[in-house]
């Protein structure tokens, strides 16, 4: 029997580790996922187990090479950005994979921002909004300042993505899609290095820069095949909808962050963009893409459980609601619907931190129905912000809308009603990270063309209520 060509892809999240096998047609015909549990590193904080995470990547690709059902022909990476593996001259791990949410001592930030013009311009520059642990190349800083020993035996510091393609190419690179986001590394007016990375020598310990879409022949016991170099999972996701669609559009990826991403904007971020969490991410081309993100899936998922508690139902209860407009026009009118908060200046923000539904007493609500639409109201209420952030200064007709949230008829039918111009559809694509990452290097081991139908729509309208 003839082997069916295939493409396997490693999709690595926080939680799920999974593997794929895409055929031709790009659709998923081997699957496995699993989940780890934590280790804590040196200061007893949580991260992931990157021994185990190393050789379930080995193991794991020798059993699906080993299948006598598929020829793999190539093999790329989806993985979280944000996270760094220092590995020596043997290609050898030297620390943890710290976790991206460790807290950042404030010395070390002061004494960078002191040296390089100052917090504004300096997240301005980089388009990376000031998040500690979160902008991976001041975790290379910090690694240099308490850690020197260690940093003298660096080879690299690769991007988790990066470092499981290493793992099964041997190959060192970086790519932009991972450097360009949020990680205080790239200055977007240059397009290179900032100042402070090469002033500071961390351009040398940073793999050399190769296309996102590059991949190098890897030899895999009687195998040979196409290894790509791994892609940051929020640009990845991007690229089915990249290659199905060509009129402007903004897609809302929406997990545990819900990710706003315009690849039709490429205006320099002002300081008040900053300040709601705007952001640039790289195209897997290399082009910036405008990008707002919040914490919005994490904080439903906080005050479900906090419904569920209050009400004594399942946690899984909200699944259960329909959207009632008549619902929703009676909250707006009886309940105040943001918070705000001063910036430095002393002007109004919406806060972004948390929802406004944190604050509210649950016993103002007479049923769980109640309770949940105002949750997703108030949710919307900060969606709209974000996601407005990067619509500014664009010709976009549509958004669609992935992951979690694209499920929830309240979110959806809220969001059409919060954008009356655009055309709001929920998008589903069957693993968009993963996919995007079989995609991206087409052209490396798939002679059919490029499929445009990736990706289901289902419209949404907005609803007028009657009065």
């Amino acid at each position: 029997m003839e082997r069916l060509p295939v493409i396997a892809i490693f999709d690595i999240g926080k939680t799920n580790k999974k593997l794929f096998l895409f055929d031709e047609q790009y659709r998923i015909v081997w699957e496995k996922s699993e989940q780890f549990d934590e280790i804590t590193d040196e200061d007893g904080d949580l991260c992931d187990d990157l021994n185990r995470l190393t050789n379930w990547i080995t193991t794991l690709l020798t059993e699906v090479v080993a299948l006598p059902d598929f020829l793999v022909k190539a093999v790329n990476v989806s993985a979280y950005g944000a996270s760094l593996v220092y590995i020596d001259q043997t290609g050898q791990p030297l620390a943890p994979l710290y976790n991206y949410l460790k807290a950042y001592p404030d010395h070390l930030l002061n004494q960078l921002f002191s040296a390089y013009g100052g917090e504004s311009t300096l997240t301005r520059q980089t388009a990376s909004p000031s998040l500690g642990s979160l902008n991976s190349g001041l975790q290379l800083y910090r690694l240099k300042y308490e850690q020197p020993d260690l940093f003298n035996k660096l080879a690299f510091a690769l991007h988790l993505p990066q470092y499981v393609s290493h793992v099964i190419s041997g190959w060192a690179v970086s790519d932009l899609t991972s450097i360009g986001c949020h990680t205080m590394l790239w200055d977007f007016d240059r397009q290179a290095y900032h100042q402070w990375v090469t002033d500071e020598q961390l351009d040398t310990r940073l793999a050399p820069i190769v296309a996102s879409d590059s991949a190098r022949l890897t030899v895999l016991g009687d195998d040979s095949l196409q290894v790509g170099v791994g892609l940051h999972d929020s640009s990845s996701a991007l690229i089915p909808y990249l290659s199905s669609f060509q009129e402007p559009f903004v897609l809302i990826s929406t997990g545990t962050w819900c990710v706003s991403m315009n690849p039709f904007n490429s205006r320099p971020l002002t300081p008040e963009e900053l300040q709601y969490d705007c952001l640039n991410f790289m195209h897997y081309k290399g082009q910036p893409v405008k990008a707002a993100r919040l914490f919005a899936g994490y904080e439903h998922e906080q005050q479900v459980k906090r419904l569920a508690e209050h009400f004594n139902v399942p946690v899984s209860q909200y699944k259960q609601v329909a959207y009632n407009p008549t619902t929703i026009d009676q909250l707006r009118h009886q309940a105040s619907q943001v918070t705000t908060e001063q910036d430095a200046k002393g002007n109004q923000l919406l806060s972004m931190k948390g929802s406004l539904f944190g604050q509210r007493n649950l016993a103002d609500f007479v049923t769980y129905e109640e309770a949940y639409h105002q949750l997703i109201l108030d949710i919307i209420s900060q969606q709209l912000i974000s996601t407005n952030l990067v619509l500014e200064g664009s010709p976009v007709k549509r958004i669609f809308v992935d992951g979690g949230f694209g499920k929830n008829p309240i979110y959806m039918n809220l969001l059409a009603t919060a954008f009356p111009t655009i055309e709001v559809y929920a998008a589903s694509v069957a693993q968009a990270s993963a996919l995007g990452a079989a995609l991206a290097i087409h052209q490396h081991w798939n002679s059919y063309p490029l499929p445009g139908d990736c990706v289901e729509l289902k419209k949404y309208t907005a609803h007028a209520v009657a009065h």
